[in-house]
């Protein structure tokens, strides 16, 4: 691994450990956790609402309901 791995691999750590120090001292602004999320985004990792947690809680609070949509028109 080069030198410049080394450096880029310790700023990916540092960069993911602030972030979540921030998320978990409660004094995330609404811009860091969207620096959060575009974070876990780049990085390929998404969730799902699973039962029994917080993502799910925020789901089921979600003013949208599911509705299919088709169109049987032509453009």
């Amino acid at each position: 691994m080069s030198k410049i791995d080394k450096v880029l691999d310790q700023l990916h750590v540092e960069l993911a450990q602030q972030l979540l120090d921030k998320v978990r001292s409660g004094d995330a602004k609404a811009s860091d956790l969207n620096v959060a999320r575009q974070f876990l985004k780049d990085n390929g990792i998404e969730g799902l609402p699973v039962d029994n947690t917080p993502f799910k809680d925020l789901v089921d609070e979600l003013p949208f309901e599911e509705k299919e949509e088709s169109y049987g028109g032509t453009i």
